[in-house]
């Protein structure tokens, strides 16, 4: 239903010296209408060009501090709203090379009264300066 918005246009970023990239970064929205505890994503999938990413190269930041998708699994205090945008970073050297790049993300979330789990997901070609 929220899928074509969870990739926010144009977030699409490398992180760390301008000159030797740590990673890439982009700003995503929850597909859950309501918002959900962090707790209850289940998974955050990252492609990029095709490639997926592995989980533990995937940093979730919703504006109060990264975490890795294990410690999502405990952060029974955090939130994440629905409209709002959430970072994304991904650990990679070198980040993304200038230009376009089809950048993919997909979410599987726990809500308590659906007997399976909500998959969103969503694929934008987006660039990187």
């Amino acid at each position: 239903m929220f899928d074509k918005y969870l990739i926010v246009d144009g977030s699409l970023r490398n992180v760390g010296p301008a000159d030797a990239p740590s990673g890439f970064a982009f700003e995503a929205k929850l597909g859950y209408y309501r918002g959900l505890g962090l707790s209850m994503v289940e998974a955050l999938d990252v492609t990029v060009d095709g490639e997926p990413i592995p989980p533990e190269a995937i940093r979730f930041d919703e504006g109060n501090g990264p975490l890795s998708l294990d410690e999502m699994e405990t952060a029974f205090d955090r939130r994440w709203p629905f409209g709002a945008s959430a970072t994304i970073t991904v650990e990679r050297s070198g980040g993304l090379a200038p230009g376009e790049h089809q950048l993919g993300f997909s979410q599987r979330l726990r809500v308590s009264y659906m007997p399976f789990p909500s998959v969103n997901s969503d694929a934008k070609t987006l660039s990187v300066a």
